[in-house]
């Protein structure tokens, strides 16, 4: 793997969990390398941070199993560096953080997370999330309030249990922003204690942390099933 981080002025660096297979797909690869608008959704993902003049180093948690990502024209950008992820999100982010820290220049960074399969990040939202690191939050999510009526099923088939209230919801995005060092000792105690951890910021909630929610555009979508490749690649025709 390549292993180098260079050391320069910004102060935030950022991890792209990217060891999963993107089973809902049912694709011949994982789903980060399928195309859309001309580039696999990961180039895609990678170059909307390389855009940003703050965004110093990008950390790729890749599967040891992983025979795509070399061949990328991006995997040779020196702001890029790949690290083997682990199972669960959570363990490829954790080794990202675990790799960063070992350089002291980095310990004292802001570190963004960022969904390998989400590749229509605006830069209004990224930097929106990234003026965190002046304020005084622990740090915090892009997130979107929810609009449509929730509904929860019963625990044992698929009808309808109760209505959710949808006031105070959110819908959780990414990237998600934190000191790198807090991020890590976080998620290392949380997954220690066999906390359910579905994102960065559960892992700061359980250590009694209160990260904050930055309102982000709802074209910010995760690809996810099929259907999603055809809405990301009108998204992305009218960013450019």
């Amino acid at each position: 793997m390549n292993n180098s981080i260079t050391g320069r002025a910004p102060n935030v660096v950022a991890i792209i969990p990217a060891a999963g297979i993107g089973s809902r797909m049912n694709a011949d690869c994982p789903k980060q390398y399928l195309q859309v608008a001309g580039k696999t959704i990961i180039e895609h993902t990678i170059n909307a941070l390389l855009l940003n003049p703050l965004v110093s180093n990008i950390v790729v948690a890749l599967s040891p199993d992983d025979n795509y990502f070399a061949s990328l024209e991006v995997a040779s950008n020196p702001r890029v560096t790949t690290v083997h992820g682990g199972k669960e999100r959570a363990d490829s982010v954790l080794a990202g953080l675990n790799f960063l820290a070992q350089n002291e220049q980095m310990q004292n960074r802001w570190v963004l997370v960022h969904d390998a399969a989400r590749p229509c990040l605006h830069q209004d939202d990224l930097n929106k999330i990234i003026q965190l690191s002046t304020t005084d939050y622990c740090g915090g999510i892009l997130a979107a309030p929810v609009r449509d009526t929730m509904k929860r099923s019963a625990k044992t088939s698929d009808v309808i249990d109760h209505t959710v209230e949808r006031d105070a919801l959110w819908h959780a995005l990414t990237p998600q922003f934190f000191p790198l060092i807090l991020l890590r000792d976080c998620l290392s105690k949380a997954l220690k204690e066999n906390a359910i951890i579905t994102d960065e910021a559960s892992a700061l909630e359980y250590c009694g942390y209160q990260p904050v929610l930055v309102s982000g555009r709802t074209d910010n979508l995760k690809v996810t099933r099929p259907e999603d490749l055809a809405l990301a690649e009108f998204y992305l025709s009218r960013m450019k």
